[in-house]
């Protein structure tokens, strides 16, 4: 069969290269034929799935019927949970496709987005394929550079979209420099937080995206079930803000895009707060664990105020990444998320945090030996 023309299709498509995730465990057996693998690439929660959701999804009977397209059940449970109203959240197939509606909705063409660099790669091509301009601010210390940010919004700037703690780099804004930065952004420039690892945040100083959504006009803020609720397959996700904002996305919402055996999983989960509670527990030892092994090894490795740790290795990421999977040990190469010289890795078990740091006791002498040899 003839190849279709590539004139069929959009430049801002061509242009782009598909998303590409994390590694996963079959992937990495098949490619070095290692029986036992930890995968640390892609932020999941190690404890696994709430039970209850579990014991939700046993219970789902049939499937051959719709569901409520406005999913009363779910979207009063993510109120109760978030301390909101139904009106102020739309629910959706993740928290990624509530972004990218969030583009949709309020992102003409030839309008500017600004955004952090690095940070989270779905950003950059929602603009683009929206044919917005896509104005890159670099992070400063690894962490959002608020006041330049600010200094990039001009007359033609529809949105802000902040990744907090941000990806790759697993670091959180101060609340008090979040507060002067949105206090001088204009009312018609809409600011976007993605706050996916909300819940592994510090109590102390981290900006509460939701609390500041319900009380901003022009903020939106994105939540997911897909890390400490232990969802990422079943995909459900909310966006949180002003009810007129929320009214505007679900008029290009995909009619039915939370299925219904999620929404049973999901209501469950947010009644199991000791699950939270737990992974939260677990999480927080394990980043004592890993950043005190980080430091006896002599490896930078950023704050992180989510359930990953961008660390820096004496090598290219890529050689690095290669040479833990064939130890089999599955972690995200930072050449993949614009972040060189440095892997991401999800806090996991500490079993599974002291198979890596064994790994890289076992790999560190060779990559100070020869670091030359990946760059």
């Amino acid at each position: 069969m003839a190849e279709p023309s590539s004139a069929l299709v959009r430049r801002a498509v061509l242009e782009r290269k598909p998303y590409r995730a994390g590694t996963t465990i079959d992937q990495a057996r098949k490619r070095y034929g290692v029986e036992r693998v930890v995968k640390l690439s892609s932020n999941e929660n190690p404890l696994g799935t709430p039970p209850a959701a579990l014991d939700a999804l046993r219970r789902v009977e049939r499937l051959n019927a719709y569901d409520d397209d406005d999913y009363p059940e779910l979207r009063a449970a993510a109120a109760r949970r978030y301390g909101a109203a139904p009106e102020n959240v739309i629910a959706g197939h993740g928290s990624n496709e509530l972004v990218w509606l969030a583009f949709s909705a309020f992102v003409d063409p030839g309008e500017a987005v600004v955004m952090g660099v690095p940070t989270f790669s779905l950003f950059p091509k929602y603009a683009h394929l929206q044919g917005a301009q896509v104005i890159e601010v670099p992070l400063r210390a690894g962490v959002h550079d608020l006041e330049a940010m600010l200094a990039a919004v001009g007359p033609r700037t529809k949105m802000v979209v902040l990744c907090d703690p941000n990806n790759p780099t697993g670091t959180a804004v101060r609340r008090s420099d979040f507060a002067r930065f949105l206090e001088k952004i204009p009312p018609t420039v809409l600011v976007v937080i993605d706050q996916a690892y909300g819940e592994y945040m510090p109590p102390d100083d981290f900006v509460d995206g939701v609390a500041v959504a319900l009380a901003t006009p022009n903020v939106l803020v994105a939540r997911t079930m897909s890390k400490i609720y232990g969802l990422a397959s079943a995909r459900v996700g909310f966006m949180i803000g002003h009810p007129r904002l929320i009214e505007w996305m679900q008029r290009i919402r995909v009619p039915f895009n939370v299925s219904g055996p999620s929404i049973a999983a999901a209501i469950a989960a947010f009644g199991d707060q000791s699950f939270v509670e737990r992974s939260i527990a677990l999480n927080d030892a394990g980043k004592a664990y890993v950043y005190r092994e980080y430091e006896r090894l002599g490896l930078f490795a950023y704050p992180t105020a989510a359930n990953f740790v961008a660390v820096e290795v004496p090598v290219g990421a890529e050689r690095a990444y290669e040479d833990l999977m064939r130890l089999g040990i599955v972690v995200r190469s930072g050449d993949g998320v614009g972040l060189p010289h440095f892997l991401r890795v999800t806090i996991g078990t500490q079993a599974e945090n002291e198979a890596l740091i064994g790994a890289l006791e076992e790999l560190l002498p060779s990559w100070r030996e020869r670091p030359a040899a990946s760059a």
